[in-house]
């Protein structure tokens, strides 16, 4: 699925696309199942206090990550 490139930026980039792809396909998904199952956003809201950012020191964000998903979470109840 990925590709073996040496140059730091290549592999930037591929990994920006991946990201783009994999949030894409996930939107739609949980889209799709909270339109059929409203309750599914309320356990996605109730599980936010348990995510927390992967990145080590000073770059570690956890309330940062926690914010952008609950901003997925409210606009895929804006939808519905």
């Amino acid at each position: 699925m990925s590709d073996s490139t040496s140059d730091p930026l290549d592999q930037v980039a591929d990994a920006r696309r991946h990201e783009i792809a994999t949030e894409h396909l996930l939107f739609g998904t949980i889209r799709f199942l909270a339109q059929r199952h409203p309750e599914l956003l309320d356990e996605l809201d109730r599980t936010l206090d348990h995510l927390w950012d992967r990145a080590e020191g000073a770059a570690r964000d956890d309330a940062a990550v926690r914010k952008i998903a609950g901003r997925i979470i409210k606009s895929l109840r804006a939808e519905s």
